[in-house]
């Protein structure tokens, strides 16, 4: 593997950017040859290898080390394989190349988002078998397809399949975020992605009158509603400073839609917001408010939700959780700061909290600035490989975790 790098390249790093330069990119994915570049690792690790259509041409891949004790639930190590969409002019280099620079950064779409810890969970595993451990629980590394899109005809069907609940999951991980810092953030929840688009009906006709009750107006009261309500919110996370951004509700307004011509005015506008709702918010009194200004605003004002999650879900990070313990315990024994924070968007972890099985969002990237869904996204080599070492520690504390009650 090393020779097809650069003379010398570590051959987990060649690996790596070979894992990068297959095109999964959003919105026509090549998930084919992700799955037969997994295929070929499992069989080259010796790992049991299983695929799951979840949808036409939608596969979960799921890897297998078998534990000792098989009594035991499993850990099951999740990364998604596609990646967002490119704009190859603002990059420096091309995103599909895996370019690596003199100082060894790598460019490319999926370097930090979130290929870098499919790799790190397959080069871990390869370590530990040739050094010959075994342990007490199977460890199933998971890799699914859709996320980047919401993970629709990805993790949210898997996890209803008979196939995922034979994997036995006691306790996930999943993707996290890089820290510019020395620590290392662990995401143990995230915030709730709603969608909603808000329509305002009105009194139509011609632009050069004075139209009472127009659609505009009435919209222009819902709008400046929900920014007030972003603006406090802002300022709550900006005064706060141990506030996280998981921590409070984001919105933005991201389409507005209507009109015919200039010189009529509409009966019908509309204005669209992605709103990321914290966990400790009361969503039905939450959903109350957002009714309650399009009420304000007067008849003819309705709301719809084009997505709308109510499923949030905390895992837990008190020291006598058994799997925090050990995944902190493990952390603690690398002198690793972690961080732990509510993630600001959406992943797959939340389909598999829903479905009852734990789990952290973790990718071992500090000193690294977050560059995921960004121009020249690109990861330095020694902090990829550093996170295959930081997987060889935590693998073990988690697959000899002792026997819980939940495992049966």
């Amino acid at each position: 593997m090393a020779s097809e790098g650069r003379e010398g390249e570590h051959p987990s790093v060649t690996l790596f950017r070979q894992y990068l330069r297959i095109r999964t990119v959003q919105p026509k994915p090549d998930y084919g040859a992700a799955v037969a570049f997994l295929e070929e690792r499992a069989r080259q690790l010796g790992l049991g290898c299983q695929k799951v259509e979840v949808a036409p041409g939608h596969v979960v891949t799921i890897l297998t080390w078998p534990g000792t004790n098989p009594r035991l639930s499993s850990i099951l190590l999740n990364s998604h394989t596609d990646v967002v969409p490119v704009f190859k002019e603002h990059w420096s280099h091309d995103p599909f190349e895996a370019f690596k620079d003199a100082e060894g950064y790598i460019y490319a779409r999926g370097a930090q988002d979130m290929k870098c810890v499919s790799i790190q969970y397959l080069e871990a595993v390869r370590r530990l078998k040739a050094e010959g451990h075994h342990f007490p629980r199977t460890i199933h590394m998971t890799f699914v397809p859709d996320e980047e899109v919401g993970g629709h005809q990805g993790m949210e069907l898997f996890v209803q399949r008979p196939e995922f609940q034979a994997l036995r999951a006691g306790f996930a991980l999943d993707e996290g975020l890089a820290n510019p810092t020395d620590a290392f953030t662990v995401f143990y929840s995230e915030r709730s992605p709603w969608w909603v688009r808000i329509s305002s009906t009105g009194k139509p006709g011609h632009s050069s009158c004075f139209i009472e009750d127009t659609a505009a107006e009435k919209l222009h009261k819902v709008v400046s509603s929900i920014l007030a309500f972003r603006e406090k919110e802002r300022q709550r996370l900006q005064s706060n400073p141990q506030l996280k951004a998981g921590a409070v509700t984001s919105v933005n307004l991201t389409k507005l839609e209507g009109g015919v011509a200039y010189n009529v005015v509409p009966a019908t506008l509309s204005a669209s917001f992605d709103f990321r709702v914290a966990p400790d918010v009361d969503l039905k009194a939450f959903e109350e408010q957002l009714q309650g200004w399009c009420r304000a605003a007067g008849e003819g004002v309705t709301l719809e939700f084009a997505q709308k999650w109510t499923e949030s879900r905390m895992t837990s990070i008190d020291d006598s959780d058994p799997w925090w313990a050990a995944f902190s315990g493990a952390c603690k024994d690398m002198n690793l700061t972690l961080e732990p924070e509510i993630f600001p968007a959406a992943t797959d972890s939340r389909y598999l909290r829903v479905a009852g099985v734990p789990a952290l969002g973790f990718s071992p990237m500090n000193r690294t600035h977050v560059l995921l869904h960004d121009h020249d996204e690109r990861l330095h080599e020694a902090v990829f490989l550093r996170g295959v070492d930081i997987y060889t520690r935590l693998l073990p504390a988690l697959a000899s975790v002792p026997a819980l009650p939940s495992d049966g």
